[in-house]
């Protein structure tokens, strides 16, 4: 399986977005084509996770995979609560934060192999990752193949009522990086369009002005085994590259 390589390769490469999460602060933004700035929540995501985080991770069930953790401010919270949980991101500076955070993290696409397929009890994806690859209905089938059956998965919608597939670059107030690449932006109802057929409701929710959606996995993936929580990352192991910071093994 293989990653849309336009989006994998231009988060990969994005020089602000990297130099944002090691200096812990925006200003970042997603320009689109047409100019329009999105501004991403740099100094939240390189935070500790807030209440309304918090109150998120405790809807989760059994091990947790969070798509594109970013600094990994989830995955380290539910480490220190004694949870099994990964991340996954294509930013090597936001698999090293992870990392530094007590978390674990694999430097990795969504769309490529990962470990614990179809055995993972809840997908996050968070801070606007129902956007990655620009393909809403591409993304959830592939995380109900990641889930068990009748996994869940918790997504961090839109504020509006928007359902828009665009092509955008990372920028900060002095460079724009690498080629435009796709991505969606949606909010509830939208996600629950695309969502009919293989998933059912599980609740909706607004909290400190952000919106989030659970859906449950309806089908069950052939090559599903039997949950092992722990097992899913137990084969993860963290090495030290050069620079003596320590990354997950990808």
């Amino acid at each position: 399986m293989s990653a849309p390589p336009a989006t994998a390769l231009a988060w990969a490469a994005a020089d602000p977005y990297d130099a944002a999460l090691r200096a812990g602060r925006g200003p970042l933004f997603l320009r689109r084509t047409d100019g329009w700035l999105l501004p991403l929540e740099v100094e939240r995501w390189c935070a500790r996770a807030d209440p309304v985080d918090r109150d998120v991770l405790d809807r989760c069930e059994g091990a947790v995979l969070d798509v594109g953790c970013g600094p990994g401010r989830l995955v380290a919270e539910l480490a220190a609560r004694g949870r099994a949980a990964l991340g996954i991101d294509v930013s090597e500076a936001a698999v090293e934060h992870t990392v530094r955070l007590g978390g674990q993290a694999l430097r990795r696409s969504v769309f490529e192999q990962l470990p614990g397929e179809g055995r993972w009890d809840t997908v996050l994806l968070m801070d606007g990752n129902i956007g990655i690859g620009g393909d809403p209905s591409a993304l959830l089938e592939r995380v109900g193949g990641l889930l068990r059956p009748g996994g869940l998965l918790i997504a961090e919608t839109a504020p509006a009522d928007v359902d828009e597939r665009v092509r955008v670059h990372i920028t900060d107030t002095h460079a724009t990086s690498g080629a435009p690449f796709p991505w969606a932006r949606l909010g509830t109802r939208a996600l629950l369009r695309y969502a009919r057929g293989r998933w059912e409701r599980d609740g909706q929710w607004t909290a400190g002005g952000r919106r989030f959606a659970a859906l449950r996995s309806r089908s069950a993936s052939s090559s599903a085994e039997p949950a092992k929580r722990t097992a899913v990352i137990s084969s993860q192991r963290v090495r030290n590259p050069s620079g003596g910071r320590p990354v997950a093994d990808r």
